[in-house]
């Protein structure tokens, strides 16, 4: 498998401390989402009970405990995440008490391939209060060779108390030439790249799924609709009715709110500037609303309206935000 400079980087880190002896039996993995938090826990924990490992700790990816470990069914691993609900008709949004209850059980097991048990907890930040309490107890009564592995984008989630337990292993945005890099070396064209990275922030895994999924298309098609709204060119409602159909309506009024927000860091007028930065907290304030009963169409109408009202002459996305 071939990691990103930033895993490598972790993994390098991680190895390090086991050769030492300084690895702890709780890590925290920790960062913003899609950097491969989770992609690199996994391979640290076939690595750890890779019977054959190479040198610099990774998995041999021959062995028996590889094999095993590749098909899910490693006796000494564990991956803990959303389960189905009671009537299995969907996943639940948390990970309850008997998931850590379980967790703990078998960590108190020997090890069948006698080298160490292994679980991993992602996302961690779903744990829910008595699972939490739960979780508490085991970190606090460690045993040799057992480890407790927590995955997050979100650590201010989880209490002080777990986030003290663990030994936190985080994963920052690279600079921005790792990244560039990185997305050539996935197929992305250098320009395109670039125009990714800028819209992701930095963010070289968001970006890359951008310019795989459609998401800089979908970004250049939101800038339009809001230019055409601003100028007084598109309806607010007939927009807003267009918007509320597409499944991507998430990442529709995140590019929106991204665009209001660099267009206001470009103005030099405070006024409309500030405008804009209150139109971003109103798109972002829409998003949560969304996440609830609210009828989409009508929050979107009102967030429309306001778009030209906030953006006065300014064209989102565009230079010195002037039309003439």
């Amino acid at each position: 498998m071939s990691f990103a400079p930033w895993q490598q980087r972790v993994q390098a880190s991680v190895h390090a401390a086991l050769e030492a002896g300084r690895l702890g039996h709780a890590l925290l993995f920790c960062g913003p989402a899609q950097l491969g938090k989770r992609e690199v826990a996994q391979n640290l924990a076939q690595g750890l009970l890779c019977t054959a490992r190479r040198d610099d700790g990774t998995p041999c990816d021959a062995c028996r405990s590889c094999h095993l470990f590749r098909a899910g069914t490693h006796p000494d691993y564990q991956f803990v995440s959303f389960i189905p609900n009671k009537e299995g008709t969907k996943l639940r949004t948390e990970i309850i008490i008997d998931q850590i209850r379980e967790v703990s059980e078998r960590l108190s097991l020997t090890p069948q391939y006698g080298g160490a048990q292994i679980a991993v907890i992602d996302p961690a930040d779903a744990i829910n209060h008595s699972a939490s309490n739960a979780l508490l107890k085991t970190l606090e009564e460690p045993v040799p060779g057992r480890y407790m592995w927590l995955v997050t984008a979100h650590p201010a989630r989880l209490s002080a108390t777990i986030r003290s337990r663990c030994q936190k292993l985080e994963f920052r945005l690279p600079p921005a030439d790792e990244a560039t890099a990185w997305l050539a070396a996935q197929g992305h064209k250098p320009a395109a790249a670039s125009e990714a990275l800028e819209a992701a922030r930095g963010h070289p895994g968001l970006a890359h799924e951008w310019l795989s999924g459609g998401g800089m298309a979908l970004r250049r098609d939101v800038a339009a609709d809001l230019d055409k709204i601003a100028r007084g060119t598109a309806a607010a409602a007939d927009t807003a009715q267009r918007w509320a159909a597409d499944e991507e309506l998430e990442l529709r009024l995140r590019h929106a709110a991204d665009l209001a927000l660099l267009e206001a860091g470009r103005l030099t007028e405070p006024t409309r500037a500030r405008s804009l930065a209150a139109w971003f907290d109103h798109a972002n304030r829409v998003r949560d609303l969304l996440r609830t009963t609210v009828r989409a169409d009508l929050a979107l109408v009102e967030l429309l309206m306001a778009w030209r009202a906030a953006d006065g002459a300014a064209k989102p996305g565009a230079p010195g935000g002037n039309r003439g």
